[in-house]
């Protein structure tokens, strides 16, 4: 049986459940987890709505998911979940946010969806490749970081790098065309994955927020490594994904300030 479709149809309905709601909460429906760490309401429906539709798609499945509405249970397939990458943009209003859904058997990933409502898009891959909206993607030729235009995200709770993250930013802020914070990490992801990007880094971050993007990166024939080549990308909270033209010259960057 082939679950894909019914699966995008699923993380469809949650983005759709996000974009109702975008930038329309109050203030009592807003809880702080931590200093710029935010969940509302919606994350945990839409979480909830998830874990429900997918256990239901795939009987016997496991859940490792943001905000825990469900029990992490092994199994042989695993749903790493995100309801809202992005929550700080959903509550005020912007975009991208994104709902992130990976499903990993026996611990490798084997389909990732990504889905930014503020722009009807829909991503995912499985083995066969890498799509937005159906029709097939790849990452961008660029061959020069000079010329590359990088995304990043700034940490939120977890400073311990944030000096040599301030002085890698500096760095390529003269070396390279341009650096965008967009405020998603899946979304930072499959910008990658089409082109839109040439890469990506960002420290702090949990499997959540990677799993389902990195995935697609990679089929759409780009690199995920962490900021040095034995890093641990998914569970070690570090990322750099590329198109893999600039990989290594991206990754020496890093091996200077952030090692």
């Amino acid at each position: 049986m082939n679950i894909i479709p019914r699966a995008l149809d699923i993380i469809r309905e949650a983005g759709t459940m996000v974009r109702q709601h975008h930038g329309k909460l109050s203030s009592g429906q807003i809880e702080h987890k931590g200093i710029h760490d935010f969940v509302t309401e919606i994350d945990k429906k839409v979480e909830k709505f998830l874990v429900d539709e997918l256990s239901r798609l795939l009987p016997g499945s496991g859940f490792l998911t943001e905000e825990k509405t469900a029990e992490q249970t092994k199994a042989d397939h695993i749903w790493i979940i995100d309801p809202i990458d992005g929550t700080t943009n959903f509550i005020h209003g912007l975009y991208p946010v994104s709902v992130s859904v990976a499903l990993q058997h026996k611990g490798e990933t084997v389909l990732g969806m990504v889905y930014e409502p503020g722009l009807d898009e829909l991503f995912h891959a499985d083995a066969g490749g890498a799509y937005l909206n159906g029709r097939s993607i790849s990452v961008s030729r660029e061959t020069d970081l000079e010329n590359a235009l990088i995304a990043t995200g700034f940490p939120y709770k977890n400073y311990d790098h944030l000096r040599a993250y301030m002085q890698s930013f500096e760095y390529l802020m003269f070396h390279t065309s341009g650096i965008r914070r967009l405020g998603s990490a899946a979304a930072d992801l499959v910008y990658v994955a089409c082109g839109r990007m040439d890469g990506f880094y960002e420290y702090g971050l949990n499997p959540w927020d990677v799993a389902a993007g990195a995935f697609i990166v990679r089929q759409a024939g780009g690199k995920v490594s962490g900021f040095s080549e034995n890093a641990d990308w998914l569970y070690g909270g570090e990322i750099l994904a590329t198109n893999g033209r600039i990989h290594d010259a991206f990754q020496d960057v890093l091996k200077k300030f952030m090692s």
